[in-house]
């Protein structure tokens, strides 16, 4: 399946030990050009923990306000920019939603962050 930058995804999800995954929500982070033109794809991985939300390398989404409400969320989750992972697309389910290029935007300062890019 071929994926764009902003797209909310379901995708097996690798444990980090290996020997199987789970399906989860992901943002795709690679750039249009290298989506249409490689079979892997980048993404940083969602979650409902919360709690840590508040760092730099995380971003809040709201299913309920303006921005949280395409992307296709169920509930209060976060981005987590430091849990990055390199995906073949042909591991990617579907396309559950979309983030606007703003709140894409803030999810560009949360990798800059997260890898120290000035």
């Amino acid at each position: 399946m071929k994926v764009k930058r902003g797209d909310i995804v379901l995708l097996s999800m690798p444990f980090a030990q290996g020997g199987g995954g789970k399906i989860r929500p992901a943002v795709v982070v690679q750039n249009d050009r290298n989506n249409a033109r490689l079979t892997n794809t980048i993404v940083a991985a969602i979650t409902r923990t919360v709690s840590r939300a508040d760092l730099p390398t995380q971003l809040l989404i709201d299913p309920a306000t303006p921005a949280g409400k395409s992307s296709g969320l169920l509930a209060v989750s976060a981005i987590t920019c430091e849990n990055l992972f390199t995906v073949g697309q042909n591991l990617i389910h579907r396309r559950i939603g979309r983030l606007s290029s703003d709140v894409m935007q803030k999810v560009s300062d949360c990798l800059r962050a997260s890898l120290e890019i000035g």
